[in-house]
């Protein structure tokens, strides 16, 4: 049994059983064993089951949120927009299996199709950050195109999938084709990699853990989407409205307390206006509300565990603290919103994905300047640049290597748009119209008229 932690109180939450290989195993052979059934189904069938789905995540979104408070300390406010994602998402793909279209293509002596032919079975591995909407990206376009899924949650975060297995079979969802299984990484997870019925793996979490399941999937040359690490660029240039961008750096850093592969961890200001972009930013981060994260007006919780407030603490102690925010004293993982100023960039806080509520700042002199310092990282997964000049947003969007750009936003995710990294922080893409797709394999079949 795995005891799961609040991340609020310290207190244990819930104790939940630990697949063993054995159990991995019959979970997959079970999810085998339903794939012919899935797959044969009519495709108004199946994106009426999905459907059936999303509408009851939707009768249960605030049961769903309330158990994410107390499983991941994520505040109120962003844990229902998490579990809505979940019903978004389902209802975004469940009208893909009457539009998954293969082509008619001109031949000559005969007829030439395509078909999009489900993979089989999917391992879908879920980090313990977004519990929720990761696993509804992974097992919704999955299901959709006509495959079986087994989940592994994060051993810590394991409460509000296990809830959403349950919601599917409400809903009608076939045993065997959506299952939920805790466990370690170590058990669940690594079976996914060496199991040769599952046809595909998703995993999202660590560049380091990304690249062993890589490594393990080419021995059966499996399928494979991972999405990894950031250190994305806040770039914030002269002619930018500062006070809007200032008063957005501090969600974009410290949103789920910086836990946040998409977090705009680096900022990057103008030399000229530098000085008073940090005191806009001061006040903005003085401001944000650390708190409890069952209030309402909670604009961050605590981070995850013990063991992940001493790393955070680690890039902190003896670095340049421009100023910080507050945070609770007492029981819960908390840590304060904190930025720090980097004196160049090498700064171990600029270069390493620090996954906490701490930014680091720079100025940069010019256009060329910005686009280098933004692309000097091994990851390449979200990023935002203020500006009021059309024309530079255009050449810094096009320089700055990235999967996701937003212009005066730090806005990363929308469902029906895709989601990715390039680099070392990923390989694939998530949401948007074109996922369905990736959970399949396009067959080619000639007829001869002769």
């Amino acid at each position: 049994m795995t005891e799961v932690l609040s991340p609020v109180t310290e207190e244990v939450v819930a104790s939940v059983p630990a697949a063993s290989m054995e159990e991995t195993d019959a979970a997959i052979a079970r999810a085998h064993e339903a794939f012919p059934a899935w797959k044969a189904m009519s495709p108004g069938d199946r994106g009426r089951l999905l459907r059936r789905f999303a509408s009851i995540v939707d009768d249960h979104i605030e049961e769903l949120a309330r158990l994410e408070v107390r499983n991941s300390g994520h505040t109120i406010g962003n844990a229902r927009w998490e579990a809505g994602n979940v019903r978004d998402v389902l209802a975004y793909y469940s009208a893909a299996p009457e539009r998954l279209l293969g082509h008619q293509i001109p031949v000559p002596g005969g007829m030439n199709v395509t078909f999009h032919e489900p993979l089989g079975v999917v391992g879908v591995i879920v980090p313990w950050n977004f519990p929720m909407p990761i696993a509804g990206w992974g097992f919704a376009p999955a299901l959709a195109a006509g495959n079986t899924v087994v989940l592994k949650p994060a051993e810590v975060t394991p409460l509000t999938a296990m809830r959403l297995a349950e919601l599917a079979l409400a809903a009608g969802i076939p045993e065997g084709v959506f299952t939920v299984l805790p466990g370690k990484g170590s058990v669940v997870g690594e079976r996914f990699v060496t199991h040769p019925l599952v046809r595909k793996v998703c995993f999202t979490g660590s560049t380091e853990v990304g690249k062993r399941i890589m490594a393990g999937c080419a021995d059966q040359v499996k399928r494979l989407t991972l999405e990894l690490g950031g250190k994305s660029a806040n770039i914030v240039f002269a002619d930018a409205d500062l006070e809007k961008a200032a008063a957005a750096a501090p969600s974009a850093a410290f949103d789920n307390a910086g836990q946040d592969c998409c977090a705009r961890s680096r900022i990057l200001v103008q030399r000229p206006v530098f000085d008073r972009f940090l005191e806009l930013l001061e006040t903005s981060v003085t401001a944000f509300r650390c708190t409890d994260p069952a209030d309402s007006d909670a604009e961050m919780g605590p981070l995850i565990s013990a063991a992940q407030r001493e790393s955070v603490a680690s890039y902190v102690d003896g670095a340049d603290v421009a100023f910080r925010g507050s945070a609770p004293s007492g029981k819960g993982f908390w840590f304060p919103p904190t930025v720090l100023l980097a004196h160049d960039e090498n700064d171990r806080h600029w270069r390493e994905e620090i996954f906490g509520p701490v930014v680091s700042v720079l100025p940069f002199d010019d256009e060329a300047a910005a686009v280098e310092l933004a692309n000097d990282t091994e990851y390449g997964l979200s990023g935002s640049i203020w500006t009021s000049d059309l024309g530079r947003a255009i050449r810094v969007s096009r320089g700055v290597e990235t999967g996701n750009l937003s212009v005066n936003s730090n806005s990363s995710v929308r469902y029906w748009t895709p989601f990715g990294g390039v680099k070392q922080s990923g390989l694939g893409r998530e949401l948007g119209p074109d996922a369905v797709a990736a959970f399949t394999e396009v067959k080619n079949i000639f007829f001869s008229s002769e």
